[in-house]
């Protein structure tokens, strides 16, 4: 066989090969391709309890209640169209407040309560820790804008 043919034959192969690992990964993930569902989706979809999922949202102002036990939270999740109740056992993030957005990882249980096994709290884009609040942030970038010249 000429090193032509050798050449074509290799190329063959491993565009074949790479195409076979797409469609494995594709076929792998089909399940996995929403990151999180928001409580319309959840609402709608079929998904039986004790099935691992994420539900995505923003918590109710005034939803959130804490246990006697201290490490206990209920709170409530809505997309604006529909609510999901849910429970969380654990030390909630600093950024958990009502009004933020948060995703959690857990399963439905038979009573159509969301139980949380892992809370995410999510921010926006002008995100100031508690700390620092107070600061009045345009005279912080001028300021630095001024020591970098």
């Amino acid at each position: 066989m000429k090193a032509k043919h050798q050449r074509l034959t290799l190329v063959v192969v491993a565009v074949v090969a790479l195409i076979g690992a797409a469609l494995l990964a594709m076929l792998g993930l089909r399940d996995q391709a929403a990151y999180f569902y928001q409580p319309a989706a959840l609402v709608k979809a079929d998904v039986p309890p004790g099935q691992a999922i994420r539900l995505g949202g923003l918590v109710m102002p005034g939803s959130v209640k804490h246990g006697p036990d201290g490490v206990t939270t209920a709170f409530t999740v809505s997309d604006g169209e529909a609510t999901v109740p849910v429970t969380y056992r654990g030390i909630v993030p600093d950024l958990f407040t009502e009004g933020s957005g948060v995703v959690a990882t857990g399963r439905m249980d038979a009573g159509g309560t969301f139980v949380a096994d892992n809370l995410l709290a999510k921010h926006d884009e002008n995100y100031v820790p508690r700390e620092l609040g107070n600061i009045d942030k345009a005279a912080v970038i001028s300021e630095s804008q001024t020591l970098v010249r």
